[in-house]
């Protein structure tokens, strides 16, 4: 006997094993607010053991939330760049860490630079 329920519905304990942690927070009624957001950032916090976790307390694991994209703020914040934003979901956002070196700093920023050029943005 895998678990100590018996299955019932859609559990069943032949699936049951020791696994790193997972949090999920979601409205039911499709409602976006900052408290989703809070509750997610509660779990990361005091969910001690999750996927990725180092043992090495120093450094970050890599955890994080995923949230939607608020459309609003980027339309307001690209019209001020002079950027035309498409519609909700049609577009994508990234985010990179560049090299605190200098020299290796600059030399990433280029090679960014140029690629985006090529994408004539």
């Amino acid at each position: 006997m895998h678990g100590t329920q018996p299955k019932t519905g859609l559990y069943d304990p032949r699936f049951e094993h020791d696994a790193c942690g997972v949090g999920f927070v979601a409205d039911l009624d499709n409602v976006r607010s900052h408290d989703v957001v809070q509750k997610g950032i509660d779990i990361l916090v005091n969910l001690d053991h999750r996927g990725a976790r180092g043992a090495e307390p120093d450094s970050g694991d890599g955890a994080g939330i995923l949230v939607q994209l608020p459309h609003g703020f980027f339309v307001r914040e690209c019209s001020e760049l002079g950027i035309a934003l498409p519609g909700p979901g049609d577009y994508a956002i990234g985010q990179c860490f560049l090299p605190r070196d200098p020299e290796t700093h600059a030399g990433v920023k280029h090679v960014f630079g140029r690629a985006l050029d090529e994408l004539g943005l």
